[in-house]
């Protein structure tokens, strides 16, 4: 990888406790050229060294989807390059790829299960080659990052409230609230996390006031630990049922330390090769479409002018 350009929009959506999707697009339309000619720029290359483009075709917002869609079938057209459009869930894997680990190679061997846990999703995959892959188990209803983020504006934390619920479970006790692991039935590897959210605010309407810091560090510990505990041991259910040996965990939930932390020590307890990218790749990034949209064109798998946006793609 030569450059990796984000225009992070989280200044600009905080102040409504989520993202508006037509701010969004907005700010697409304003940081696509810019980033896309400082990524070149960091490079040290020019469009003329460029021999292919992928983007992203789903799933998300589609006012921000099309934008990137116009510009990249745009550029496709105007330069003669071939185009190819990616799932973004399944480009999440390919982050794992991104970065060399020292003294190892450069990412999970095949088959590799794939948890991706972000703010739409929660996905478990099994990768059988660069492309190819099932879905083994996802969300029912909110997904992981969505119910972070619903319980730290519940809270009074603000958004993105991932991090802001990461942050005070440090100084928290993780056990003094028993909040429920929905669907851990054996055998399920599906996931909900919407009864989670639930419980959370029925603890919070019992309370006499506003929780005390103390109270909402323990919240949040408790909390976090209930998601933690849903996502690892899922991810464990699904490398004994495929005899996978390497996991990759990725999307911006990766980001979480706890989380991270518990990952480790399963990996290292059932002799798991463990690949998480640095926080910078867990979260949207080109550099993992890239990475996706590489063995898409090595492939053959190319897309025509009249590839449209996936805002819900099938499967997913």
């Amino acid at each position: 990888m030569l450059s990796s350009v984000v225009a992070s929009q989280e200044s600009i959506h905080a102040k409504y406790g989520g993202v508006v999707p037509e701010l969004a697009s907005r700010r697409h339309i304003e940081a696509i050229v810019p980033v896309v000619e400082e990524a070149l720029a960091k490079a040290g290359k020019t469009l003329g060294d460029i021999g292919g483009i992928s983007v992203t075709q789903g799933p998300g917002l589609v006012g921000s989807l099309l934008i990137g869609l116009s510009f990249a079938k745009s550029l496709s057209l105007a330069r003669g390059l071939p185009l190819t459009g990616v799932n973004h869930i399944e480009a999440h894997a390919h982050a794992a790829f991104l970065t060399e680990r020292e003294g190892e190679g450069g990412g999970p061997g095949f088959p590799f299960v794939a948890l991706i846990v972000s703010g739409g999703h929660t996905t478990l995959l099994l990768f059988e080659d660069a492309t190819t892959y099932r879905v083994l188990g996802q969300t029912l209803d909110d997904s992981a990052g969505e119910a972070f983020d619903k319980v730290a504006k519940l809270l009074g934390l603000g958004y993105p409230g991932g991090a802001a619920i990461d942050r005070l479970a440090r100084e928290g006790d993780r056990r003094a609230i028993d909040f429920p692991r929905p669907l851990m039935a054996r055998g399920s590897l599906d996931f909900s996390f919407s009864g989670l959210k639930t419980s959370m605010l029925t603890h919070v309407r019992k309370l006499d006031g506003p929780p005390t810091e103390a109270h909402l560090k323990d919240l949040s510990a408790s909390f976090q630990e209930a998601v933690v505990d849903a996502l690892v041991t899922k991810a464990l259910w699904a490398l004994r049922a495929t005899g996978a040996k390497d996991l990759v965990a990725a999307g911006g939930v990766a980001s979480n330390s706890r989380f991270r932390a518990r990952l480790a020590e399963m990996a290292e307890e059932e002799g798991i090769e463990l690949f998480i990218p640095p926080p910078r790749y867990c979260t949207d990034n080109a550099a993992m479409v890239a990475s996706l949209g590489f063995h898409q064109l090595r492939k053959g798998m190319l897309a025509g002018l009249d590839m449209n946006a996936k805002p819900t793609w099938e499967g997913f």
